[in-house]
This record gives structure tokens, sequence and C-alpha cells, in this order.
């Protein structure tokens, strides 16, 4: 009995070694080399989706309040407007000439004239119902004509608010999330 080994014994190695092989294939892969063409290309297409296509903006102050608050991150797609125009209501990142990203909410289109009355905003003379915001603008603000590629952005909380006349080229792209 003592030259031959065990059951047990003879067992035990065999155990360890169908582990670390199946650990290294879960790491590596089959083909090692295909493992790492594959990490390349994830990481390549993840740094194009979130260098290009989808920005991450974080929400500095309380412009935008109550639907967007300060320190959350938001995405942009840059891609949102290659095939149809912002419309009225839509969230978006607009650069400004300081180049700061800013979000605002679209609020007047182009050609449209934007006024405001008893701290309420006006398109074309009629009342913009805007269930987004609760709160009205305390200043008071001079009418404002659009041009064919301009757009009147805001942000949602209105008393403390910078609102603006925007080039449809200063536009980034739709908040996605």
């Amino acid at each position: 009995m003592g030259d031959h080994p065990t059951q047990l014994e003879r067992t035990e190695p065999a155990v360890t070694e169908v582990i670390s092989a199946r650990w290294k294939r879960w790491v590596f892969g089959r083909n090692p080399r295909t493992t790492l063409l594959r990490i390349l290309a994830l990481t390549l297409t993840t740094a194009i989706v979130f260098r290009v296509i989808l920005l991450p903006i974080r929400v500095t102050g309380q412009s935008m309040m109550p639907n967007y608050h300060d320190g959350r991150v938001n995405f942009i797609n840059t891609f949102s407007y290659l095939r149809k125009r912002p419309q009225r209501g839509d969230v978006v990142a607009v650069l400004t000439s300081q180049g700061e990203i800013l979000l605002k909410r679209i609020v007047g289109l182009p050609g449209e004239r934007v006024s405001f009355r008893e701290g309420q905003v006006h398109i074309n003379g009629e009342l913009l119902e805007e269930p987004y915001t609760r709160s009205r603008i305390f200043a008071r603000y001079r009418g404002v004509q659009l041009g064919p590629a301009e757009y009147f952005v805001a942000g949602d909380n209105r008393p403390i608010t910078a609102m603006v006349v925007v080039n449809s080229g200063k536009i980034l792209g739709k908040v996605v999330f």
C-alpha cells in the first residue's frame, strides 16, 4: 500500500490544473492574440463613443433646477441633430463664446418672436405653456425676433438663469440622459 498513491492523491493535482486552465481561458480566451485584439477594439470604440458621440457634461449651478440638479452628469448626443432640427423643449448643450458648455432648454425657434409679459414667455404673441418650469421671470426682458438660424434658450429656473439667442452652430447636441 505504501507504493501506490491513493485515489485522492491522484486527483488533487488534476483538479488544480483544470481550475488553472479554466481561469487562464476565461481571462485570455482560447487565443490570447484574438483576445488582445478584442480588448483594443473595445477600448477604441469606447473612446470614440465617449469623446465624439456621447459627451459627458456635469451640471454646475442651479439654472436648470428642478429638472437637472447641480453635480449630476448627463450625456449629450452630438449626432442628434444631423437629420432633424432642434425642437422647442429640447434640453441642449450650448457652446458659449468663452468656450463654456451650458445646459439650456430651447424656448424659441428660428423666425419666431419671443417676448415676455407678466413673467411668462410668449411666442409670436401666444402664451407658451411650460410644464418643465414652475418659476416666473422677475426681470424685464425686451422681445427678440429670431433669425433663420437662431434659437432662444433658457434654463428652467427662470429667476436666476441666463436667457440668450444662439446660432444653430453653437448647439452641440441634445441631452439623452
